[in-house]
Order: C-alpha cells, then sequence, then structure tokens
C-alpha cells in the first residue's frame, strides 16, 4: 500500500451563546403617588412633579415621568430582577427619592416636605443612595402579587441559566482553541497519539454540543485514521511475523474507531434539534464532511483488508448516505462498489454478489464489479462445492480479463484462477453477454 497524506479539516469553531432573557411577556405596572405633609400634619396631592428613574443594580436609566392632578404616577416596562430609585422634585417641595422599586410594585407613597423646589442630579441622587442616607420620601409598599412573584423567580432562575451558560461557553471557547491549535501541531508532526488524545480533550469538555463536539470527533476520526495508515504501512513488509499481526490488530482497531467517529459525528447533527445549532450552514459541511471521511476510511479499511468490529453495520449506514450526497457519477458509482468490495472483503460472498450484480446491471462492463462478483461466486462455488457457482464465477473472470487493462489489481489473479478452476475442476469459461438494465 502507499504511503499517501491525508488532509486534516479543520472547522473554525464559533461559540455564540448569548444571554438575553425575553420579558415581552412579563410587563407589569410600577405605580404609586407623591403627596406634601405640610406643617399642620395634613396631607395633599402632589401634580406635576417631576419623577425620574434610575437603576441601581446597573448604571442605567428610564424614561422619566409626571404626575397627575392627584399625584399619580405609573410606569410600564419596568424590567423583573431589576432595581430601580425613583428621584422626585415639584415646586415648593423638598426633593426625595424613594430606593429599592421592583417591577410590578403598586401603592408607593412618596412623601415630600415643603422647600424650595429643588431638583437633585443623578449624581446627588446615585451619591445619596450609595452612601446609606435615609429617603427623603415615607414609602408604604404593597406586597407583589402571586403571578408578579413567580414572573420574577422565574425571570431570576433564567438569568442564573443564561449567566451559567456563557460562562460555561467562554470557558469551553477557551478550551476548544487551545486543544484544537495543539492536535493540529501534534497532527501535522504526525504525533497521532497526541493528536488523538487533545481531540477527545475537546470533545469531553461538552459532548452534548453540536457546536464543537463533532468537530473534535472528526479530527480525532482523522488522527486515528492516519495513526492506523501509517502503522499499516511501517508493518506491510515486516517479516516477524507475530509483530506483524500484532500491528495489523491495531490498525485494524484504529480504522474501525475512526470510522465509528465520524458515523458518531454525522448521527449527533442529523439528530440535533435546529434551535441547539449555532451556525447550521457550518454544522451542515460538518456533516458532510462526516460522510466523505466515512467513505475514504472504508476505502482504506478495504484496500488493507483490516476489517474491524461495527464496519460492517456503520458501513451500511454512511455509505448509502455518500451515494445519496455526491452528484457526481463517478463518485456515486465508487460508493456503490465499496459497499460490494466491503462485503467481499468480510467474506460474505452473498451479499457482495448481490451487490456487484446490482453495479452490473446498470454498467454490464464495470471490471471492478465483473472482478469482484467473478471472485466472490469462486469462492462461494468452492465453500459449497458448487459447480454452478464455479461456472458462472469463472465467466465473469473471464470477461474480466479481456476488457481490464494490462496492471489491473485483479487481472494477474483471474488468469491464474481461471487456469486452476480448468486443470482442477474441469470448469471452462463460456462466453457471457451481459445488458444494461433499463
Amino acid at each position: 500500500m502507499n504511503r499517501k497524506t491525508y488532509s486534516l479539516l479543520f472547522l473554525t469553531v464559533a461559540l455564540i451563546i448569548t444571554g438575553t432573557v425575553s420579558t415581552a411577556a412579563q410587563t407589569f405596572i410600577t405605580s404609586g403617588s407623591v403627596e406634601l405633609l405640610k406643617a399642620d400634619g395634613s396631607r395633599t396631592p402632589v401634580s406635576g412633579a417631576l419623577i425620574e428613574v434610575f437603576r441601581t443594580d446597573v448604571k442605567a436609566g428610564f424614561p422619566s415621568s409626571k404626575t397627575g392632578k392627584n399625584g399619580f404616577f405609573s410606569f410600564a416596562g419596568f424590567q423583573p430582577g431589576s432595581i430601580y430609585v425613583l428621584s422626585v422634585s415639584a415646586a415648593g417641595c423638598t426633593p426625595g427619592f424613594l430606593t429599592n422599586v421592583k417591577a410590578g410594585q403598586e401603592k408607593l407613597l412618596i412623601t415630600l416636605k415643603p422647600g424650595d423646589g429643588k431638583r437633585w442630579t443623578e449624581e446627588e441622587v446615585r451619591k445619596a443612595v450609595t452612601a446609606g442616607a435615609a429617603d427623603p420620601g415615607t414609602e408604604t409598599v404593597s406586597e407583589q402579587t402571586p403571578e408578579q412573584k413567580k414572573a420574577q423567580a422565574e425571570y431570576e432562575a433564567k438569568r442564573k441559566e443564561v449567566e451559567s451558560k456563557n460562562a460555561k461557553a467562554e470557558k469551553t471557547n477557551e478550551v476548544v482553541n487551545r486543544v484544537v491549535k495543539e492536535g493540529a501541531a501534534a497532527f501535522e508532526a504526525k504525533d497521532y497519539d497526541t493528536a488523538i488524545a487533545k481531540y477527545t480533550e475537546g470533545y469531553e469538555i461538552d459532548p452534548d454540543f453540536v457546536g464543537t463536539a463533532p468537530v473534535m470527533l472528526l479530527n480525532r476520526g482523522s488522527a486515528l485514521r492516519n495513526r492506523g495508515v501509517d502503522n499499516y504501512n511501517k508493518n506491510v513488509k515486516n517479516s516477524d511475523i507475530t509483530a506483524k499481526l500484532e500491528a495489523y490488530g491495531k490498525v485494524k482497531s484504529d480504522l474501525a474507531d475512526a470510522l465509528g467517529v465520524f458515523k458518531k459525528a454525522f448521527t449527533m447533527i442529523k439528530n440535533a434539534n435546529p434551535a441547539d445549532v449555532p451556525d447550521q450552514n457550518n454544522s451542515n459541511r460538518t456533516r458532510d464532511e462526516a460522510i466523505r471521511e466515512s467513505k475514504e476510511t472504508i476505502r482504506l479499511i478495504v484496500l488493507t483488508e483490516q476489517i474491524g468490529e461495527g464496519v460492517i453495520e456503520n458501513a451500511q449506514v454512511m455509505l448509502p448516505e455518500y451515494v445519496a450526497l455526491e452528484t457526481d457519477v463517478a463518485k456515486k458509482a465508487e460508493g456503490r462498489l465499496l459497499v460490494a468490495d466491503l462485503y467481499r472483503v468480510s467474506g460474505d460472498s452473498d451479499k457482495a454478489i448481490e451487490a456487484y450484480k446490482a453495479i452490473l446491471e446498470a454498467t454490464p462492463d464495470n471490471i471492478d464489479a465483473l472482478a469482484g462478483a467473478g471472485l466472490s461466486l469462486v469462492n462461494l462455488g468452492y465453500i459449497n462445492g458448487d459447480k454452478t457457482k464455479l461456472q458462472e464465477g469463472a465467466n465473469l473472470l473471464q470477461k474480466y480479463a479481456g476488457i481490464a487493462p494490462d496492471g489491473h489489481k485483479f487481472k494477474a489473479d483471474a488468469i491464474s484462477l481461471i487456469d486452476t478452476l480448468k486443470k482442477e475442476q474441469n470448469v471452462t469459461p463460456q462466453k457471457v453477454t451481459t445488458k444494461k438494465k433499463n
């Protein structure tokens, strides 16, 4: 087997987990009134009082408002979970403020005293709140309704969830970027053990996140496959049979694991909830690459004849996906041929013959299918002592040998096998005419 270089797929990993909590369905009216406490102890509503709103949990404001003739005010749009201070000023009154105001509170009462009508600046209000000064205003606050409490609790829970996800995403991004860089360096240096370890680390950060896990699997699969190919090439001419067989066992395992990893990446993307996919186009590219990498791995498994556990089952899923994905006729044909070749190499002659014949119905002179079908028929004929199968196999091998170019991979074997069938089984090839199925 000639040594080849296989390119590793590196996809840009984009983690886009932002935290905005929808409050469109959670808008509550926050309301109250402003009264003037006179020297004689009587109270009167303050109309036209300016009420300015500032958030105290973050530095932000809110549109101001004025009281009506009865001193009443109301605000819609306060964000659940946020904390506000109301700064109040009015002609003939001392300015005041009310702290710890939350969305949905009602019957707020702000009491002012006679004064010069001064208006406090935002800076003065914030300094007073920070210093813990007593509110010049007197408040009477009603309890929030059960519905409001529930909505606020849901908001807080959602906010904490988003904060947790963002923290996790930030950590994931940091580790993913590191392992991709370290894994790529190891891969280029042909240090496949380290590359596999790095991509495994990247995958295990968040194995359920479709934004990164399939990419880590894809890269790990490429490293596994290259390690298997490298090991095969180093031992293909090894004269120590024991060492060679031991090495081939590792090759078989690596190639089977690579195919399993590619299938896992494909399945994860295929079954993902669209809402969980950060970038659908990128995800689609990763999915298609997993299909193509699966096909390439199966080709190498057939070429090396190292069929490990799970290969047949995974190939039965991925090769039809490859045939469906590719639009090029030659690539589709290659995918179908691999199905048959895999069955032949695995020793399942019945399924191999069926798959080869399906190809020959569409392309009667396909030399690879003729050779594969002929070899499988002869193998099955010998196993079962079936002269009919031997004859059919000899016929196809004869046709193959007649049209295949010199040097084709099975030509010398086909000619030798035909000669053996003549001498040992008294089977002489008959000319066959295969027609393309309409």
